[in-house]
């Protein structure tokens, strides 16, 4: 179904689950926004499942490309899957992603993934594994504390942020890559807020001689004391000691730094903190190839930190 079909029929639907503090409005132009950028004209389609006439149930497929040493894998990610409450029950949805992994595997594609916002056994039904999905909680006061000037993120930084990504990205196990087309998308869901029931935008940079020395995106919630990390990287390695200044100075006079659990490479600059599992948002993988097999296995692996950020979720 087209980008225009599907919020028209759906939208209107699924928005009381995922509109969250958009009204309508904004839900459905962010919601086409995405779809007609770059990147969603290339990678982006809205499915629909019809019954006759009627639509009987629809998601979001999205293709990204995982990077695991030298090797890529072509993978494709499915979201905001939704049947309509009197259609419920008689398996429309499971039919439709039971569709899109044979489509899948029969066009070369290593593995599908998803964030599973109801009961992960729906979808380990269908070939699923869960995956490490976890939140990690410190008190603001445990980082390190030294007189730094912080900025926040300017149009112009997203060159050094990008280069600061990559960098710290190719110290991990396995990451989502990131083309031009997919900062351009991480950017315009940065910009929507869409993420996020509460709170307001807060993305900070660390500089030193007008470069970019380290950055973190995330949301200040004052209502729950916190400051909510989507993602944060350093230049050099001899910026990562700047990642605690900057996670202390975005915070402020907030006592509490969350978000999830970073990968590998990013999780080793912070202290050990509360870890607990999330209850939203979990990781799960369907393998459709062997690679996508090895895929899941050494994503299942991970002991103490977690494999995407929240800046991949969709």
């Amino acid at each position: 179904m087209t980008p225009e079909q599907y919020a028209r029929a759906v939208l209107p639907l699924s928005a009381a689950l995922w509109a969250g503090k958009r009204s309508m409005a904004t839900y459905a132009t962010q919601t086409l926004e995405i779809a007609n950028g770059g990147y969603g004209k290339r990678y982006y389609r809205t499915i629909g499942l019809y019954d006759g006439a009627s639509l009987a149930a629809s998601c979001k497929r999205y293709e990204r490309l995982v990077r695991i040493g030298a090797g890529r894998l072509r993978t494709f990610g499915l979201g905001a899957v939704f049947t309509p409450e009197q259609l419920r029950g008689r398996g429309y949805a499971s039919t439709m992603i039971g569709m899109l992994l044979d489509a899948g595997r029969e066009a070369g594609f290593d593995a599908a993934f998803l964030y599973s916002d109801i009961r992960p056994q729906f979808y380990e039904d269908l070939g699923f594994r869960v995956q490490p999905s976890r939140t990690i909680t410190l008190r603001t006061d445990t980082l390190a504390k030294a007189r730094v000037e912080i900025a926040r993120l300017d149009d112009s930084d997203w060159g050094d942020v990008r280069r600061a990504f990559s960098g710290l990205d190719r110290k991990r196990t396995w990451s989502f890559m990131r083309t031009p087309l997919v900062w351009d998308w991480v950017r315009m869901r940065l910009r929507h807020g869409s993420e996020h029931m509460r709170g307001a935008e807060a993305n900070f940079v660390l500089r030193e001689r007008g470069a970019v020395r380290a950055y973190v995106l995330g949301m200040r919630v004052p209502e729950r004391d916190s400051y909510v990390v989507d993602e944060f990287g350093y230049s050099s390695d001899r910026a990562a000691a700047l990642v605690q200044l900057l996670l202390r100075g975005a915070a402020g006079d907030l006592r509490r730094i969350t978000g999830w659990l970073p990968p590998d490479a990013a999780r080793r600059l912070l202290p050990r903190g509360i870890v607990r599992d999330r209850r939203e948002a979990i990781f799960m993988i369907a393998p459709l190839s062997d690679l996508g097999t090895w895929w899941c296995k050494l994503a299942s692996r991970a002991s103490d930190a977690d494999g995407a950020w929240a800046t991949d979720h969709i």
